[in-house]
């Protein structure tokens, strides 16, 4: 496609943090950015140039946002297919709403990552009382993982069982809707990769990042990962492979478990930055995010070179529980970065912003951003 330059318009769906960090890497560059969304002051539309609040099912409003932008993208995947496709009807969405549509619904991800060959944890589609009865929880899986197949993030929608009872128990709490049933991996660590797809089929990669998360939350990423570079390269072909077979022209994080036998499992995909790869904004020549624009907009990928490890700690509505956090003290320490994404609610749980730090090891920044972190 004809490449759409500096000064051009760009539209996001969503108005999350996502969108607010990739509307400061469009800024800088020199384009326009309008969001879309059904919320007013927003992370996004705090650096927009026009924020529209409105329902994604407002299709007419819809139809009227991207007809005043060059290209829309989104910042999360859980905007409704139907919105993207009506998008796509009057300006270029990038990724295509076929990406959103599988990636978005934990089934059909999953299906088509099975059906294409890539490595997944074994899972059962859960739509009655007989596909649970029919699944042995203490043979075939163990004790498993039951999710909604839509419209999950962060843990939510996600419940361990341990019997078939518990699992009724915890689909009876669903509301008895769609499921999907994993095995649980014992895994040694998870993992995550993000990669970069250009209009033209050119790929980039980013240095896998270690995860630690808490309650079904990202915690803490670090990045290189302590593991043999057999497993970078793995990662790395398997994001490729995914990239490809799902025709994506844009960012897509592939997250996974490495077992004890170090084998890859791929858990889940993301058409869009992603939290572990927050770091790449002050680790890496180009972030993930100016790595979005370049993509959606036609223009040469950048070098996702890491120039010195780092490692990045979520910060959760939990760390204002005692007040405004002490930032004065946290950022005595000169290697750390604050990010906070104009959220005014404190909610527990809520993503506020994030730090990160970098050292000469992965080890050495985690640990210099968890220090940081305690100081709030």
């Amino acid at each position: 496609m004809n490449p759409i330059l500096p000064g051009s318009k760009i539209g996001v769906l969503g108005s999350g943090q996502l969108g607010r960090m990739f509307a400061i890497s469009a800024r800088r560059m020199g384009y326009r950015v309008h969001t879309y969304s059904p919320d007013r002051d927003s992370p996004t539309g705090q650096i927009a140039d026009v924020e529209v609040d409105a329902a994604y099912e407002d299709l007419d409003r819809v139809r009227e946002f991207a007809a005043a932008v060059d290209v829309v993208t989104f910042e999360f995947e859980n905007v409704p297919a139907a919105t993207a496709e009506t998008a796509a009807q009057v300006a270029r969405v990038r990724p295509a709403g076929d990406v959103l549509h599988t990636t978005q619904h934990r089934l059909r991800e999953k299906t088509f990552l099975r059906q294409h060959g890539f490595p997944v944890t074994r899972f059962q589609a859960i739509r009655s009382e007989k596909d649970l009865a029919q699944n042995d929880l203490a043979g075939a899986f163990g004790a498993g993982i039951l999710k909604t197949a839509g419209f999950g993030y962060d843990g939510k929608g996600q419940y361990r069982v341990n019997s078939p009872a518990e699992a009724l128990a915890a689909w009876e709490s669903m509301g008895r809707q769609e499921a999907v049933l994993e095995a649980l991996v014992d895994f040694e660590a998870e993992l995550s990769i993000v990669g970069v797809r250009s209009d033209a089929g050119d790929c980039v990669f980013y240095a896998p990042s270690a995860n630690a998360h808490v309650s079904g939350i990202l915690d803490v990423s670090s990045a290189p990962v302590p593991f043999p570079a057999s497993v970078t390269r793995e990662t790395t072909e398997i994001a490729r492979g995914i990239l490809e077979a799902l025709n994506v022209t844009g960012v897509l994080c592939v997250e996974f478990f490495l077992t004890r036998d170090h084998k890859l499992l791929v858990n889940e995909l993301a058409p869009r930055p992603h939290n572990s790869g927050h770091l790449t904004i002050d680790a890496c020549v180009t972030s993930q995010f100016e790595q979005q624009l370049r993509a959606v907009c036609g223009l040469p990928l950048g070098s996702p070179e890491m120039l010195r490890p780092a490692a990045m700690a979520n910060l959760l509505g939990d760390v204002w529980s005692k007040g405004e956090p002490d930032w004065v003290s946290a950022l005595a320490l000169p290697e750390v970065k604050l990010h906070l994404y104009g959220k005014t609610d404190a909610r527990p749980g809520r993503k506020m912003g994030h730090l990160t730090a970098t050292a000469a090891t992965a080890a050495q920044a985690e640990q210099l951003v968890r220090a940081a972190r305690a100081r709030l």
